[in-house]
């Protein structure tokens, strides 16, 4: 398996990855992508209710085209074993904060893939790029009931710091 950057050519196929992961695995959908469209949430007797936006390819190509580009503040990867795109991250560094902050915004393996590596490899690779440009803090998010992410998480060191609520 090689982690490798990914190029603009790469676009609909990680666009293919990343939709057909949150349409199977509904907790993956968080906050960022409800506020950037991808994603709708919607409240349900106090339960948040998640799904992929109708057009939520359009909404990601966007996305992911801003961020897949070489530059000084995203960065986008892929793991790929022989010719298929088995995983990805993305990651990019902000600064509205008291000093520019990393955020890894995805990490993602397809489910055949998962536990040989990929996710591990795929995230280190997002915080070594964040620390060589610099950055000190790193954050990323997950969906609530995305509970083997946040293991995944927590045993590379992130700790839970704060809860995202959404008015109904």
């Amino acid at each position: 398996m090689k982690i490798l950057l990914a190029t603009p050519a790469d676009a609909p196929a990680l666009a293919n990855l990343f939709l057909s992961h949150i349409d199977a695995h509904r907790e993956y959908i968080s906050h960022g992508e409800i506020q950037m469209g991808v994603g709708i949430g919607t409240i349900v007797n106090g339960v948040l209710e998640a799904r992929p936006a109708p057009d939520a390819r359009e909404k990601w190509m966007k996305y992911i085209q801003l961020h897949i580009t070489e530059n000084a503040v995203a960065q986008v990867w892929k793991a790929v074993e022989g010719d298929e795109i088995v995983g990805m991250a993305v990651a990019d560094i902000e600064e509205d904060g008291d000093a520019p902050f990393g955020m890894v915004c995805d990490v993602l393996v397809k489910e055949d893939y998962r536990g040989h590596g990929a996710g591990g490899a795929l995230l280190q690779t997002a915080i070594d790029w964040l620390r060589s440009k610099g950055v000190k803090d790193i954050y990323l998010e997950s969906g609530k009931n995305n509970h083997a992410a946040h293991k995944f998480f927590e045993k590379r060191g992130f700790a839970h710091v704060s809860e995202i609520y959404k008015l109904g």
